[in-house]
Order: C-alpha cells, then sequence, then structure tokens
C-alpha cells in the first residue's frame, strides 16, 4: 500500500509541449556549445573548397556596392539624400544582406538537415537561431570594412555621424535578426510539404529588397500613397536608422519603428507556432 503512494506522489507525465513551453529558452542554453558548433560548421562547409575562403565575406558587398553605385548612382543618378554613394549603398548592402540570409538560410532548416534531425535529439530551434548567428558574424565583418570606409569619408569632411548614438546598433541588429528568423522559420516549415516555394520565397526577397531603401533613402518618395506603403515595410525603420546614426542622413521616426516592431512579433510568434507543429511530424514529409 505505501508503494503505491509512492508511486502516486512521484508519478510524472511526459507529453507535447503546449502554448508557451513550446520555447524552452532554459533548453536553448543549455545547448549553446551545439549552437556554436553549428555556427562554425556553416563557416566551414561555405567556404571549403574556396579559393579565397572567408574574403568573400567583404568581396560581396564591395562587388554589390560597384553595382549599386553604377546603375543607380551613375546611370540612373537616384538620390542619396546627400550622401556620397559608396558609403551610403555599402550600408544598405550589409544590413539588407544580413536580413536576406536570415530568410534564405533558415527557410531550409527542415529540408537540408533532415538526416541531422532523423537522428538525434536537440532543440530544433538551435538550428535557425544558429544560421542567424553566422549572418550576423558575417554582418561584423562587412560592418568593420564599412567602418573604416567611413572614417575616410568623415576625415574628409563629407558625413557627420551622430557619434552619441551608435549604441543603438545592437537593438537595429537585433530587430533585423528576429525578422529574419521569423520569416524563415514560417518558410521552412511551409516547404516542408511545398518544395517549389522555395523558388518563390528567393524572388520574393529580391522583390522586397526593390521595397526596402536600400539603394535609396526614404526621403526620395514623394508619393504619399507610395511613401505610407514603405514605411510599413518591417525593414525601412533599421535601415533608416542606421543611415541615421551613421550616415546622418535617414529618417528615425517612433511610427516606423512601432509599425516594425509588431510586425516582427507577429511573425516571429506566427513563425514560432508553425515550427512547434511541423517538427513533430516533418521526417514523413520532408
Amino acid at each position: 500500500m505505501e508503494q503505491v503512494q509512492v508511486q502516486k506522489r512521484y508519478h510524472v507525465h511526459y507529453g507535447p509541449a503546449t502554448g508557451a513551453a513550446k520555447l524552452d529558452l532554459g533548453e536553448l542554453m543549455r545547448y549553446k556549445d551545439l549552437i556554436l558548433l553549428f555556427v562554425k560548421r556553416d563557416f566551414t562547409v561555405l567556404y571549403k573548397q574556396t579559393i579565397l575562403g572567408p574574403a568573400w565575406i567583404l568581396i560581396n558587398p564591395l562587388l554589390s556596392t560597384a553595382m549599386y553605385t553604377v546603375m543607380f548612382g551613375v546611370i540612373a543618378q537616384l538620390s542619396t539624400g546627400g550622401v556620397p554613394q559608396v558609403p551610403f549603398y555599402l550600408a544598405g548592402t550589409a544590413v539588407w544582406t544580413f536580413f536576406s540570409s536570415c530568410i534564405n538560410k533558415v527557410s531550409g532548416t527542415f529540408t537540408t538537415n533532415s538526416n541531422i534531425f532523423s537522428k538525434v535529439y536537440f532543440p530544433r530551434l538551435a538550428m535557425p537561431i544558429s544560421t542567424m548567428l553566422s549572418g550576423l558574424v558575417n554582418f561584423l565583418v562587412q560592418f568593420v570594412l564599412f567602418f573604416f570606409v567611413l572614417l575616410f569619408y568623415v576625415l574628409r569632411g563629407q558625413i557627420t555621424p551622430n557619434w552619441v548614438a551608435m549604441p543603438l546598433l545592437i537593438p537595429i541588429l537585433l530587430q533585423v535578426g528576429l525578422l529574419g528568423l521569423g520569416c524563415g522559420i514560417i518558410v521552412s516549415s511551409v516547404t516542408t510539404r511545398y518544395r517549389d516555394l522555395m523558388v518563390v520565397v528567393t524572388f520574393g526577397v529580391q522583390l522586397w529588397m526593390y521595397a526596402t531603401p536600400v539603394v535609396y533613402p526614404l526621403s526620395m518618395i514623394g508619393n504619399k500613397t507610395l511613401r505610407i506603403i514603405i514605411m510599413c515595410n518591417p525593414m525601412t525603420a533599421p535601415l533608416e536608422s542606421f543611415r541615421a546614426v551613421f550616415l546622418g542622413s535617414g529618417e528615425n521616426s517612433l511610427l516606423m519603428w512601432v509599425i516594425s516592431l509588431a510586425w516582427t512579433v507577429v511573425l516571429l510568434g506566427v513563425g514560432l507556432k508553425l515550427f512547434g507543429k511541423v517538427e513533430k511530424t516533418f521526417v514523413d514529409t520532408v
């Protein structure tokens, strides 16, 4: 009789996580070493058997900046808000590359890692988080390049950064990273059943760039309707704020940030919910 009572007292029920329990931050922290290993793996795989290796982290934004300078600065003669073209396009390229890489790489979480997921247990969110961190490391390397270019133009008296506001880089990066993570895990959850959506997403991200002030400033948009649409773009606030801080030219309003944060919370919440459902059955569909 006593044995039965002890068993009832220490009875533990195991079942699927529900509600907020699906996002177990404590468990993710316990697997932080694994997340860092995934980040290291991403770099090893990406630059393995390449001639220039990690130098491509700097070459890609330089080539993009050169192309934008010729196409949009010289040929199209788009305004850069009074900022020299090279730092203007380099700033937009660095921030947008961080965001787009989060979406494009996180969106393949289930399809590209199905072999690992089916053999060993670990928090599935560790994989997309490590992908986001890999993109963050790439951004920080590109930011060093951007900062040296910035100093060159500062010494020439062509740019006046807001030095006091530079710590705002941290919330800007956090906002961009979480937004990209939210969008990416939504796509990764849907593409477990519909692989052809990956093509649509890649094309959609490219279109999204032109709806974002990457190669043009928001101040250039005179049409009220178009301006409202672009302000509702969740990437407009971090991009314009980044330029306002480092280039001294850009719009930084509370309304744009409220819209951007609202989009981020909604997309990240929807993404986590879908991710929690799909991770239980994706092995059967991938």
